[in-house]
């Protein structure tokens, strides 16, 4: 029996590339003849670059040393692959990056980014691919604006500090962006800038944010894209994918970023619907399989890609909470949770070997 196994990473406590190893070592216990093809995903958020570095072989990684959310040093990797680059943004503004008592995202930025852009483009890319997604940042790409070299000034002329909350006072922006390459926005969703589905009232919460804090963010985003589309010249509030990443992709797409869901553009670099066509199962799985893994996410595009084969895909997760018929509806067969069986503390301390366990005893039930 030929399986893929094509997990995202499980939310900080394992990368996509170990959840694969745990889910192979586990159903390898049990199904020692089942031939294991592992792919690790990405939707463009933590892990993008070190499951394309494993796709694209020619590709080098670069190493660069960035600000963090808070404007702390931290290393960072993007990959180039002749004169493209492809960027991890969550490597400079990742809320993995952030203790809990630290995340604040009135206050963090995404100053770090511009700093990886730059990078690229000084390393000789032309075209810089920017994967978006578990950011800790929610100043619609102010930061990386800032790094580009585009000031944020209040009426009397000064500077604005950086996050989200200072965009409130914002009166007009000054300097143009120095970047000139091409952009391509990978996001891992599709939602606008602002108001009830847009990035403060969805995701703020997700990042430390308060109610008062989203109704302040969602203001202060506001005033920064008029600020934002009277200078670039380009109208990108209601755009798809312009809230991801606390709004960064808008500021991608103010650039002239055109866009492509993150997981799309990962399946097509590793080649998972070929791999999918040769399989008689697939293994995905994440951290939480919750609605959001419905919508842009790695869970629902590999159930797309089974699905298009008329191959079974399961799900192997730490905590489950879409229902039976919701994941039907997506293509899913079944999907299985490590808390289930362990509790969630389990699930928390011993991620790989509680994963490990769970894919035997499904490898069990669907091994034949």
């Amino acid at each position: 029996m030929r399986v893929v196994v094509a997990p995202d990473g499980f939310g900080g406590t394992l990368s996509a590339l170990e959840a694969a190893r745990a889910i192979a070592a586990g159903w390898s216990a049990a199904a020692p003849g089942d031939r294991l093809e592992l792919a690790p995903l990405s939707d463009g958020g933590p892990g993008f670059v070190e499951v394309l570095a494993a796709a694209l072989p020619d590709a080098r990684l670069v190493p660069v040393e960035v600000e963090d959310p808070l404007a702390r040093p931290v290393d960072a990797l993007f990959l180039l692959d002749g004169t493209t680059a492809y960027v991890e943004s969550a490597q400079a503004c990742g809320l993995h990056l952030l203790a809990p008592a630290e995340r604040d995202p009135t206050r963090t930025t995404t100053y770090g980014v511009g700093q990886l852009l730059a990078a690229a483009r000084d390393a000789g890319a032309t075209r810089v691919v920017v994967g978006l997604g578990g950011s800790a940042t929610n100043d619609g790409g102010a930061g990386l604006l800032a790094a580009l070299g585009v000031a944020r000034l209040d009426a009397s002329g000064r500077r604005l500090p950086p996050g989200g909350a200072a965009l409130r006072d914002l009166a007009r922006l000054d300097g143009m962006p120095d970047l000139a390459v091409e952009l391509v926005a990978a996001t891992d969703v599709d939602a606008p800038l602002l108001g009830l589905h847009g990035a403060s009232a969805v995701f703020g919460p997700q990042k430390g944010a308060s109610r008062e804090d989203v109704a302040l963010l969602d203001g202060a985003l506001e005033r920064w894209t008029d600020a934002l589309e009277a200078h670039l010249g380009r109208p990108v509030r209601d755009l798809p994918g312009a809230g991801a990443a606390g709004g960064m992709g808008a500021a991608l797409f103010a650039l002239g970023a055109t866009r492509e869901p993150g997981i799309a553009l990962v399946q097509r670099l590793v080649g998972l619907q070929r791999r999918v066509a040769a399989a008689h199962l697939v293994v995905t799985g994440e951290g939480t399989f919750d609605f959001s893994s419905l919508r842009g996410k790695v869970v629902s595009g590999v159930a797309e890609a089974a699905a298009a084969e008329a191959v079974p895909c399961l799900v192997l997760a730490g905590q489950v909470v879409v229902g039976r018929r919701e994941a039907a509806a997506a293509g899913i067969e079944a999907s299985y949770a490590v808390a289930d069986a362990v509790g969630v503390d389990a699930a928390m301390e011993r991620p790989a070997e509680e994963l490990t366990a769970l894919a035997e005893r499904v490898a069990r039930e669907w091994s034949r």
